[in-house]
Parts: C-alpha cells; structure tokens; sequence
C-alpha cells in the first residue's frame, strides 16, 4: 500500500469529520423535526398538532406550554436546515482540493448509488458493500491507498441481509426498491424482472446478493427490498453468510469529485479470508481467481501492518468453519510467485 502524507492525510481527516457532522445534522433534522407542526381551530379553540408521515396528533389547546413548542419546533427546524446547508457549501469547497490531493478513489456513480442508498436508511441496516468496493473503505480505515489493480472495478456489489427489519427504510424504498433507487441516480438503470443484477447505459452493474440458505427446507426467504415487479431478486450464494455474520466497518472515503461517502463493509479479516477460500473454487473463472486471491493477501497485509491489534485468531473468525479459516489463511501467508520479500508477511 501507498501511505497518504501528512496533508494528505490533514485533508481526509477533515472531510470525514465534516461529512459526520453533515450526516449527524441531518439526522437530528429526520428525527427531531420530522412532518410538520400547525394550529388547528376545534370546537372555537385552538390546537396545536404535529403531523408525522401522514398521520396528525393533538399535543394539546393553545397554551403558554404549546406556544413553546410551536416556536421550539419551528425555529429549531429552521436552524437545522440553515446548518446543514452551510455545511454542504463547505464540503463543495473541500472537493476540488481533495480531488487535487490524489484522495478522490471512489467511482463517481458508485458514490451516488451508496450516497442515495444511504439516505434511504438502509446501508449497513439491510445491505453491506461487499466486493471491490470494501477496499475504500478500508483504504480511509488505515489512510492509505491499494495499487490501481486491486481497486479497479466497474461494478458494486450488495449483500443483502434478509433477516433486517426494514422498518427502518423509507417508505419510497419500501416501494420502489433498489431498482426504483438506481434510477434516481440514472434513469438508464434497467433489470431484468427477478434478475439480481442492474445495468445503465454506461455498462455499470449493480448486484444484489444475499446468502445461501443454511437448510434446503428452510422458508423462502425475501429476495427483493421493495415492492416494485421489477426490483432486482437477489441471487444466493454459498459463503456469504460468513460475511454476514462477521461485523462490518463503517468508513468515509472520497470520490472521484473529491465528495465524501459513506461505506459500510465486512470486517477486513473476514473478507481477506472469504476472498482467499473464493479464489479457490472451481467454479470461479480463473482470471478473477487470480485476482481474488492478491487481494486477499492485499488486505491482510494491511491489517498486519497497520492494525495490528486485529487477530487473525479463532475469536475474529469464529464465523467461519475452522478448517474454512485455516486454509484461507494458510494460503494469504505463502509467498506469491516472484514477489519481492516485503510483499508478503
């Protein structure tokens, strides 16, 4: 990996604690000044209601108390939007010196997709990013950056987690689904019916996925996030359930405009050592074998190098079958062929 320098790393430290900032603003505006707030007259007096989603309630007649909480909700709302507003302006003025600064790592579309997604309640409650994609994550987890190879991709990759409640989710989500979001972002965004995958015009894909199911006789899981006829089904596949059950990392990394996202992936062990055991299926196509395993190694040499405090050991990897997490990593520890010594550990 290549370590960020020191305004490099001033920079990105900056950028994440301003989009937190932003996103907690913004949470407190969803939250505590949610719907709307009015006066209505009942009977000749006066009632002051609060109107969530599309259901009213009373908090009671016009009094010294509820003339407070008009004036607490109304100007408090008003202060919300005006601060997340000033904080937008300042993240677009950060983005074209982070962008300068070589931080800028992100695919412009997949920042949208996640930042749209993530708007929506449901990045790292319902879905995680698994694939290509974690390793920005993990590059703003240690500030530094992978070589082009192990990065580059043209697609995203969703696990989707079934067993979520998606309560939690908008109700736009609820209705359209993934597909119905992707389109928000591009209109070219097109699925099959019962397809897992998404396509735009660009050729960028967007795969769901979510785990194969432990018992063949087990229920029918729930495939789609929405209720839309053509959101994407996702597709079930062996091992994913390790992931799954493995803990995430939530980073900030920075796209190609020099913006900030918000990833929520695996715990970088358990991907390292899920990455090495795919690489050696024999239903996976030689070339992404290949890949699969350097990044695997790729990774858990990050996590030696800079996270050292994180075990490779049974505890961090119990959700893994032990003879699974032995040859995985077995095999991230041998050295690849004519590697320098320091390629590997």
């Amino acid at each position: 990996m290549r370590n960020l320098n020191g305004q490099q790393v001033r920079q990105l430290i900056d950028a994440k604690q301003l989009y937190q900032t932003l996103l907690a603003a913004e949470h407190e505006l969803e939250h505590s000044f949610k719907g709307s707030m009015s006066w209505k007259k009942v009977h000749g007096r006066d009632y002051l209601y609060r109107k969530r989603s599309s259901e009213w309630k009373s908090l009671g007649a016009r009094s010294p108390e509820t003339d407070r909480t008009y004036i607490q909700f109304k100007d408090g709302r008003a202060a919300a939007r005006s601060r997340i507003a000033r904080l937008k302006q300042e993240i677009e003025a950060m983005a074209p010196v982070s962008r300068a600064m070589g931080l800028g790592r992100i695919p412009s579309i997949s920042a949208r997709i996640l930042r749209r997604l993530d708007g929506q309640g449901i990045m790292g409650r319902g879905l995680t990013v698994v694939g290509t994609h974690a390793l920005f994550a993990y590059e703003s987890l240690v500030a530094a950056h992978f070589e082009s190879e192990h990065v580059a991709t043209n697609d995203v990759d969703l696990l989707y987690h079934a067993r979520a409640s998606l309560k939690l989710v908008t109700p736009e989500m609820r209705d359209t689904g993934l597909i119905g979001q992707l389109r928000r972002v591009d209109r070219s965004f097109a699925s099959q019916p019962g397809s897992f995958r998404a396509a735009n015009d660009a050729g960028f894909l967007v795969d769901l996925i979510m785990p194969q199911p432990k018992l063949a006789v087990a229920p029918e899981p729930r495939r789609r996030i929405g209720a839309a006829a053509d959101d994407q089904a996702a597709a079930e596949i062996e091992g994913l359930n390790w992931l799954q059950n493995s803990g995430t990392v939530t980073e900030i990394g920075i796209d190609e405009k020099g913006l900030p996202v918000r990833i929520c992936a695996p715990d970088p062990r358990a991907f390292a050592v899920h990455k090495a055991w795919i690489s050696q299926r024999a239903d996976r196509d030689p070339g992404k074998k290949r890949r699969d395993l350097a990044q695997a190694r790729a990774i858990a040499g990050m996590v030696h190098e800079y996270l050292p405090d994180l075990r490779f050991d049974q505890a961090s990897l119990q959700a893994f079958p032990s003879v699974i997490a032995e040859q995985a990593l077995a095999l991230i520890q041998q050295a690849p062929p004519q590697s320098s010594p320091s390629a590997h550990w």
